[in-house]
Order: C-alpha cells, then structure tokens, then sequence
C-alpha cells in the first residue's frame, strides 16, 4: 500500500509538473521583426524616417491574460545623419555628421484595446486582432562614428567636446544607456499558432550624446589638441567657415530613435486559454 501511494505522489507531482510546462509554453510566443530604424535629435530635430536604416528584433512574449501580455526583445540596426542633408544654412555651415550602431534589450507589456483570443475559439467576441501599446524599460549601447580622410573615426573617446579637459566637469560618456521604448502596434492572428504584428515605438533616451553633440558652444581646439589629440579638435568644429562662434548642438534637449517592424511571431504550445480581464 505504502509503494501504491509513493507511486501516486511521484505521478501527481509528474502530472502538475507537465501541465505546468504545457500552460507556459501555450502562453509563449517567439517571433522575429524586421524593420527601419532612424533618429531624432541635433541632426535631426523633426523629420520621420530621416535616414531610416534596416534593423531587426528578436521577441519573447507571454500572454498573461487576454488583454496584457509580457514582452521582451532584443533589438539591433544603426542610425545616422548629416547636416549636409539640412535645409537650414546654419546646420549645412555645421557641417557634422555621425553614424552609431544600436544594440538594445528591452522588457515590457503589451496592453490590447480588446480581448485577444489566441487559437480557433467559437463565438462573436472571440476577436483575433486588435491593436495595442507597448511600454518597456530597456538599455541599449550606441557608439558614435564618423569618416576622417576617408576612415572611420570613434567620436566618444575624442572627447570632441571638452570631456576629461580643464574645460568640462564632464567625464566620457558611457556606450550604454537607458531607454524607454513606447509604442503603438496592431496583432492578428493568420493560422491557430501564428499571429503577424506591426508596431512602432519611439525610444526616449536619457543622453544626448548618441550623435556626439550636446554642447551650445565650441570647445577651445587648442586645448582639445594638447589633451585629447588632434583628431578631437578637428572633428568638435568641422563648420564650413571655421568661425568657432557658431552654433553647435542643444543641452536641453535629449536624443531619441525609433524603430517601426513587421513582426511574425509562434506560439510555442498548444492552445490553452488566457485569463480574461474584462
């Protein structure tokens, strides 16, 4: 009797332990976005899609209920800008231009306008699309470039603005940062464990320095040159009449990117229900 019921224990504990694994993967989802992502900041203050480069993320998502998922993603593609590019004869005179990879992981939730029922269910309110926001906290690195006599040039160790002179309190900024992605999308599902999404979601930064340019004035090249070499004074001023009067960036201001993607993503079970919130 005693061998009946340990075998009874070590097959309920075995049965929970497997429905626990089935209902987790039921509710996960894999999906991979391809994109564009571009930039808004000192060499871009107001134009979309400026510049936009291809970029790709890779999701995990896990619907909590019917209306909130959980979502994490590991997003990469680069950002760029030139003031040639600009209208405006100041920014054109500036003369400054930077590219930056961005490698970022974020988590989050995903928030629906209606309930979303992932599976082939019956009845009118069974919905399988809707739309959503997307609030996240995530950290990304960047790491700002530009071309000097025709060979890439790393801006942040330049120091292009002062950084670990006499001229600023300011240290080098780091290559990663924090960022919050928020964002509209829209889901719909297109088989019983498949669903496509679209969303875009602007990424609000706490730095200023993903283009290398924050300060309003220009720092004294000779003593960048002395400090921080020569390449750091001539890449702080690259105005097309070497004035130093000029205008160089915006310190109250910081930068942004933003990437917009078509998502497919797979459910990783079999189909169990979501709690509904209603």
């Amino acid at each position: 009797m005693l061998k009946n019921f340990f075998l009874a224990f070590l097959f309920g504990i075995s049965s929970t332990a497997l429905g626990q694994q089935a209902t987790f993967l039921s509710q996960s989802e894999i999906g991979v976005s391809l994109g564009q992502m571009y930039y808004i900041g000192d060499l871009n203050p107001y134009v979309p899609f400026y510049r936009s480069q291809w970029a790709f993320s890779l999701m995990y998502r896990y619907n909590l209920y019917t209306r909130m998922s959980l979502r994490m993603n590991y997003t990469q593609g680069s950002v760029e800008a030139f003031d040639q590019d600009a209208r405006n004869p100041i920014r054109v005179n500036r003369n400054l231009n930077f590219q930056s990879d961005i490698k970022e992981f974020a988590g989050g939730i995903e928030f629906y306008y209606a309930n979303f029922y992932f599976g082939r269910t019956n009845g009118k309110n069974k919905i399988h699309g809707t739309c959503y926001l997307l609030a996240q906290l995530g950290i990304f690195y960047m790491n700002p470039t530009t071309t000097l006599n025709g060979e890439t040039v790393e801006l942040r160790p330049l120091g292009t603005e002062g950084q670990g002179t006499s001229l600023s309190k300011r240290g080098t900024y780091s290559n990663f940062q924090p960022c919050l992605p928020l964002g509209v999308g829209a889901k719909a599902q297109i088989g019983k464990n498949v669903t496509v999404n679209f969303d875009l979601a602007i990424r609000k930064t706490f730095t200023d320095y993903l283009d290398d340019v924050k300060s309003a004035t220009y720092a004294d090249p000779s003593v960048l040159s002395a400090s921080n070499g020569e390449n750091s004074a001539l890449l702080s001023n690259r105005s097309l009449d070497g004035a130093r009067h000029g205008y160089r960036g915006n310190p109250t201001t910081k930068d942004w990117y933003v990437y917009a993607g078509a998502m497919v993503s797979i459910r990783l079970g079999r189909g169990r229900k979501c709690f509904q919130l209603r």
